[in-house]
């Protein structure tokens, strides 16, 4: 388990921060990104990112009578794709207000407020109660997140039992021929685009290097097991870029 020493020092990018100040760090960074957040996507997936994510929606099951809590759910891609694909009630939650703001934004555009609980949480101590929920998404978040374990020790605790975890992030590459082009392109394109498009470099580089941080596909399977998920699973997508994983509380 992660510890909670505020002193102790933990990963910001590729940075060493006091685990104490990188929540903050993270919430400066999106509150800084939040109104061009899916720029910030295409950007950093050229696009892509949209058929990872309607795959990811599939993989969920939406279905009427189940009801899914999306996480560090932002600007509302998964929640309104889960609405739009049939699925029952969403809580769209964020840590960022900023964010979740331009959410909230996009569900009375699309005509879903009735549909959509907005939630402002931390993913650590989610406000909701024990065996709540049926599913439970994340894309793109879990790497932002301090003390990943106990995160997803409070995503086991609110799902049902039959419910199911999705975690839909950035991951290793599995393709080494790829590698010098990826990494050019995350360390050098975009932290520049970054500063052309949104006037924020610094934002963009940390966006690339928390990639890079987070733990690849057997290293975060084996940390929902010890969450106490089962039949836990991945899929790559593109080569490894991204990979869908899943886990179920039984």
């Amino acid at each position: 388990m992660n510890s909670d020493n505020p002193d102790e020092t933990i990963d910001f990018g590729f940075q060493s921060v006091a685990r104490g100040k990188k929540r903050e760090m993270v919430r400066e960074v999106f509150d800084s990104v939040a109104a061009k957040y899916d720029l910030m996507n295409d950007l950093m997936s050229l696009g892509v990112h949209r058929l990872w994510k309607r795959d990811f929606i599939q993989a969920l099951e939406p279905r009427a009578g189940r009801m899914l809590l999306d996480l560090a759910g932002g600007t509302g891609d998964i929640t309104f794709g889960w609405l739009q694909a049939g699925g029952g009630r969403a809580v769209l939650s964020d840590i960022n207000a900023q964010m979740l703001g331009v959410g909230r934004n996009r569900a009375a555009a699309k005509g879903w407020l009735a549909e959509t609980q907005f939630l402002v949480t931390d993913a650590e101590a989610i406000a909701l109660p024990d065996r709540s929920v049926d599913r439970v998404s994340m894309a793109f978040g879990l790497r932002n997140c301090t003390n990943k374990d106990r995160v997803l020790a409070e995503i086991r605790r609110v799902l049902k039992p039959g419910g199911k975890f999705f975690c839909l992030e950035f991951s290793k590459l599995q393709v080494a021929a790829f590698t010098p082009v990826y990494d050019a392109w995350s360390f050098k394109a975009l932290p520049r685009i970054g500063e052309m498009v949104a006037g924020d470099r610094a934002s963009y580089q940390y966006l690339a290097e928390s990639i890079r941080m987070f733990p690849d596909q057997e290293r975060l399977k084996a940390m929902m097991e010890a969450a106490g998920l089962e039949r836990v699973k991945y899929r790559n997508l593109s080569g490894g870029i991204a990979a869908i994983h899943q886990g179920w509380r039984l």
